[in-house]
């Protein structure tokens, strides 16, 4: 019997094959197609002779750990004990995995705020919980009264994503004193702050949990290195939090994957001596203003992009055909793949919206928004 019947092969899956055999350019996952830093790729070659192939310590190797409380101080002030708070993960899916695996147990509810990114809802049900789906309004903006209105003596865990996949919004000063008021009311309700996309931010600054003091002591923070320093595929990612729920997430993260990639910890954690967060939120912001420049003439409307490196788009202007269909149309007859935003809802809310990723090269962008002025 599965655990998950409903789960069928993911839009992304089905765009890039499509793609592939159309041809087209792919904008629609979410991974750069650019080279990575060239320090990054020196430290690594002189570390890949080295003596450091073997296990990490369980919860992550030292040194990296050090340099993350260390960009944690600095940018959150807030002080990170790494040897009871902290976490490398393989990646921020498998520590978000983790953090619901230990806390959900059978008929537990979840609030997860629809769009949402893939993976929350089916790591909610293998653990045998029930994801709650609640709509961000039209603004993407939380609303507050559906996610009081969802909380019940079942309710768990909230799932917050921040900035947010697909739709590149941040949360303001206001919504997180709000969310506060409410769960002062629920102290058995944790929090799983997704935040992978945290140093790519645009119109205001990002405001992260590990910030909140009325918050932090039931906060789960995922981080991810795949994201801020374009090494996805190395799946390197982290774990915050308050030490009575990091000793148990330790227990299930020590069967699941016991350690994480020993060479790309190492690799990171000197190549955090070098980083400049704020130059990769430049970068970011810089290709954002290309793309949209590009697309200004188009009969697309742009939504506004806060952070992320995700663009989503109205096509109501072009076509009265749902999202999904249109989304292949484009590939078919356009040459460019986009990732429809009606698949991130559990009721497939079509507002006819597609999403672009660019993080890709500049004659990337500019060949892809060729095509997108002709549609």
């Amino acid at each position: 019997m599965s655990k998950l019947p409903n789960i069928t092969t993911s839009i992304f899956s089905v765009m890039s094959q499509l793609a592939n055999d159309y041809g087209a350019i792919n904008l629609s996952q979410g991974f750069p197609n650019f080279p990575v830093d060239e320090r990054l790729l020196q430290i690594s070659e002189r570390l890949l002779r080295e003596n450091i192939h073997q296990y990490t310590p369980m919860a992550g190797l030292p040194l990296l750990m050090e340099r993350i409380a260390a960009l944690t101080a600095k940018n959150y002030q807030r002080n990170v004990n790494i040897a009871t708070e902290m976490l490398i993960t393989a990646g921020a899916t498998q520590g978000v995995f983790t953090a619901l695996n230990t806390f959900i147990n059978q008929g537990d509810e979840v609030l997860i705020l629809d769009p949402s990114y893939d993976s929350y809802e089916p790591s909610v049900l293998v653990a045998g919980g029930k994801p709650v789906r609640i709509s961000l309004n039209e603004d993407y903006a939380p609303n507050f009264n559906k996610i009081e209105d969802a909380i019940s003596a079942k309710t768990k865990m909230i799932v917050i994503n921040n900035p947010h996949n697909p739709t590149g919004r941040i949360w303001t000063e206001e919504e997180f004193q709000t969310l506060e008021q409410i769960l002062e009311k629920h102290p058995q309700v944790l929090i799983l702050g997704d935040e992978v996309y945290e140093y790519i931010s645009f119109s205001h600054p990002h405001i992260s949990f590990n910030s909140r003091p009325k918050l932090i002591e039931r906060t789960i923070v995922a981080s991810s290195f795949g994201k801020s320093l374009h090494v996805t595929g190395w799946k390197v990612g982290y774990l915050i939090a308050p030490e009575k729920l990091m000793y148990e997430m330790k227990k299930v993260h020590q069967f699941l994957v016991f350690s994480v990639n020993s060479f790309s910890q190492h690799a990171i954690a000197e190549y955090l001596n070098v980083v400049d967060f704020s130059e990769v939120a430049k970068m970011y912001k810089r290709k954002r203003d290309l793309f949209q420049n590009l697309l200004k003439d188009s009969r697309f409307e742009l939504m506004p992009c806060d952070g992320t490196y995700f663009q989503v788009v109205n096509y109501n202007q072009i076509s009265t055909k749902n999202d999904v269909d249109f989304a292949k149309e484009l590939i078919t007859n356009h040459s460019v793949a986009a990732i429809p935003i009606s698949v991130f809802y559990n009721d497939a809310t079509d507002r006819n919206m597609l999403r672009f990723c660019f993080a890709k090269t500049d004659e990337t962008l500019i060949a892809a928004a060729e095509k997108l002025k002709e549609v």
